[in-house]
């Protein structure tokens, strides 16, 4: 069964200064309906389901989907979590489709057409594509997109039937996402650029616009 996939990924960010939690509890207030809750620096799997769960309730109370980056166990531990986004260095979409079912929201990563074709075989819901540009959110080992290669790569995917649901990611700022968006593709992932803003609820409302 096809998946609702939104077009706004809202990422959160490992910041001494503003907590996964405010974060997610900023991003909904702003009307986030998606949120994937990024982190690098948990020390155990159950200090990650522990800060999981608490997302998860935010996310509950404003009716937003709720994905966890890289760790399938966390998304089978807690209940409200609706996914998990597969980078490339992780386990593979099978793999994670297999422990967490079919109910699983399950996302995918890629740089290449080749590689949307072998994340869609495999069963996700979902790809991140990119970078588009330079991120220290991600470490990218190749180079960026341009906006001429995400328009042939979504030509491609009509070519071969390929209907999958594409997110630009990798260093999008607002003034990207217009851009982005005549290209073909889905809808936008964003991190960096709302939370280290001075003013990230604004920059989000900005993002959400220029999509819709």
């Amino acid at each position: 069964m096809k998946k609702h996939i939104e077009k706004f990924h809202y990422l959160t960010l490992d910041m001494d200064n503003f907590s996964h939690a405010q974060q997610v509890e900023m991003a909904c207030k702003a009307g986030a309906k998606w949120v994937q809750y990024r982190t690098k620096n948990k020390r155990s799997t159950e200090e990650w389901i522990a800060e999981a769960t608490q997302l998860a309730n935010i996310c509950d109370d404003w009716g937003t989907t709720l994905i966890v980056c890289s760790n399938v166990e966390v998304v089978n531990t807690v209940e409200d979590a609706q996914g998990v986004h597969i980078e490339m260095a992780d386990i593979s979409v099978e793999e994670a489709r297999e422990l967490l079912g079919e109910s699983k929201i399950i996302g995918g990563s890629a740089h290449t057409f080749e590689q949307i074709k072998a994340v869609y075989h495999s069963g996700a819901d979902y790809v991140g594509l990119g970078p588009y540009q330079a991120t220290t959110t991600i470490k990218y080992n190749v180079g960026h997109l341009t906006l001429d290669d995400y328009a042939s790569i979504i030509e491609r995917m009509k070519a071969e039937g390929i209907d999958l649901p594409v997110i630009a990611a990798g260093g999008i700022k607002p003034e990207h996402v217009e851009e982005l968006m005549k290209t073909g593709i889905h809808g936008v992932a964003v991190c960096s650029a709302i939370n280290q803003a001075e003013n990230p609820e604004e920059v989000y409302k900005d993002i959400y616009k220029r999509i819709y």
